[in-house]
């Protein structure tokens, strides 16, 4: 099984077993999900490293040129809301710094979207540009962009879901500022850049992984007739 598939396969595990256990709650789907997803990736791609969101950090990934980045449960409040449905899991594979390979399950929606299968990006549409924004903490940047944009706002939940929104045609951006880390947002990078989509730091670097420190705190994803106007506006903030 290719890398591809092999995201796309786990993610799919990952989620089934989510749905069956949700009753259990956040904490041990976090945990279980992650149990699986390290195991199955032990027996898959034993020589590759793991960064998850919910083990212990093993610097000798730093000396890897293939690490797997993961977020077992992405959306974890949300995932406790039954029925709430914008949560999600993200599987990918960073060669050198690079999302090559990238899976994001929406359990709750049984589906799953992965550079295997590149979804095809939606048609253009008119009317106000579409930004994927926190149900709960939309950020001072953000919200001053939807304003620079004269956008609407699609509040959702994980941060799966908004990048996924985009990919699917629900939202035209997905900005984020405030902080987040390499596994919530690089299975959704790989996705997005493989639909066709822009992806970037909020100042138009490119997004890069398996550092030495995790944290990424700002990412952009939006349809690629929007990214220079996006990054304009993010230059004037």
């Amino acid at each position: 099984m290719d890398d591809h598939h092999l995201a796309a396969t786990l993610a799919r595990e990952a989620g089934q077993l989510l749905m069956a256990i949700r009753s259990e709650g956040g904490a041990a789907g976090d945990r279980q999900s992650n149990a699986l997803l390290t195991r199955r990736l032990q027996q898959a791609r034993a020589r590759d490293a793991v960064l998850s969101e919910e083990s212990p950090d093993d610097p000798a990934r730093l000396d890897r040129s293939r690490v797997w980045i993961i977020d077992p449960l992405d959306g974890t409040r949300e995932y406790g809301e039954p029925p709430r449905r914008d949560w999600a899991v993200h599987v990918a594979l960073a060669v050198d710094g690079e999302p090559v390979a990238g899976a994001v399950a929406l359990p709750a929606e049984d589906l799953v979207l992965h550079t295997g299968n590149p979804p095809s990006l939606a048609t253009s549409r008119s009317g106000p540009v579409r930004v994927a924004v926190s149900r709960s903490r939309c950020s001072d940047t953000v919200a001053n962009l939807v304003s620079a944009l004269s956008a609407t706002q699609v509040p959702l939940g994980s941060a799966g879901v908004k990048a996924m929104a985009v990919v699917r045609g629900v939202a035209d951006v997905y900005a984020h500022s405030g902080g987040q880390y390499e596994w919530d947002s690089c299975a959704p990078v790989a996705v997005a850049a493989a639909a066709g989509l822009h992806v970037s730091r909020l100042d138009g670097t490119p997004l890069r992984y398996n550092r030495p420190d995790p944290h990424l705190p700002d990412l952009l994803i939006c349809r690629p007739e929007l990214a220079d106007s996006v990054l304009a506006a993010m230059s004037r903030l």
